[in-house]
């Protein structure tokens, strides 16, 4: 009986899911855009912050490489800056997608 119910439940929580993902005929708006929404929201934007975090190691790994050469600046913008922009500083629903 236990092994009935729990089957029930994960049927019930993976097309609780995939109704939710598939529902546009109720919905307004695109369903593209909607997905790439979704994917920004969820993917994007998570990996984004990991990149950020990990330029942040890579940045202070390579400060004896980029301080003789004065673009320490150019470093940090390309590793430190950007990628925490694009996580935290762009508009969610993205008008460029």
């Amino acid at each position: 009986m236990k092994r009935l119910k729990k089957v029930c439940l994960l049927f019930l929580a993976i097309s609780l899911v995939t109704g939710v993902f598939h529902s546009w005929g109720w919905a307004q708006s695109d369903p593209v855009k909607d997905e790439w929404n979704i994917f920004d929201l969820v993917f994007a934007r998570p990996l984004g912050i990991v990149a950020g975090i990990a330029g942040t190691g890579i940045f202070i790994f390579s400060l004896p490489f980029t301080i003789p050469t004065n673009s320490v600046d150019k470093a940090s913008k390309m590793l430190i800056v950007e990628p925490f922009k694009f996580s935290f500083v762009r508009e969610f629903p993205d008008e460029n997608m």
